[in-house]
């Protein structure tokens, strides 16, 4: 970990990045293997970050209506807001921080996450969630060039091939965020 990059309490957010059902479910044609197990372990920095009364933001990915939606041409399938499947997880408590509805891989696109972290007087975001290499890494560059500090929680995140989240981890601990664990986030809230 980079030496004067630490976690501090009174900066600090956690960014929950598309825990839908959508991922989460293993009924889902999407479904991130193990992101069922990620939902539980995600839920201690759910409850770090609600016991010492710091923002949690849990972003939603709902598919525009847009005709030509370029990521709906990717994928080929649509999340739609009024889908069940698009719900976070319950098991992540989601009443227990703000909601962000995005429609693109970056949380700060078209949405007013910047906004909310700024009237919090937050600095730093503790990132986790998935998909690793998409939304969760897009997220953080996205984060770190609007001059927040990025942790990136690398056992609190999931894609689909363990290459690809190592790729992500790679890149982004060479310049835009530093590596973390879900049990070092949690030390470092208690710590202060």
């Amino acid at each position: 970990m980079r030496e004067n990059f630490k976690i501090q309490k009174n900066k600090a957010a956690l960014l929950v990045i598309d825990m839908q059902r959508h991922f989460c479910d293993p009924e889902s044609s999407f479904f991130v293997p193990g992101s069922d197990k990620l939902a539980e372990k995600l839920k201690i920095l759910v409850d770090s970050f609600s016991r010492n009364s710091l923002p949690i933001i849990f972003t939603r990915h709902i598919d525009s209506e847009e005709k030509d939606n370029l990521m709906l041409r990717w994928w080929s399938e649509q999340i739609r807001e009024e889908d069940p499947m698009s719900e976070v997880t319950k098991v992540l408590e989601p009443g227990k921080g703000t909601t962000v509805i995005k429609h693109q891989y970056d949380g700060f696109l078209n949405t007013d996450l910047q906004e909310i972290l700024h009237t919090k007087g937050v600095q730093q975001v503790v990132i986790c969630g998935v998909l690793t290499n998409l939304c969760c890494e897009t997220t953080a560059r996205s984060a770190f060039m609007r001059g927040f500090e990025v942790f990136f929680v690398k056992d609190g995140t999931a894609t689909f091939k363990q290459s690809m989240h190592e790729a992500s981890l790679l890149n982004l601990s060479y310049g835009f965020a530093v590596l973390t664990t879900i049990q070092d986030v949690v030390k470092a809230l208690h710590r202060e």
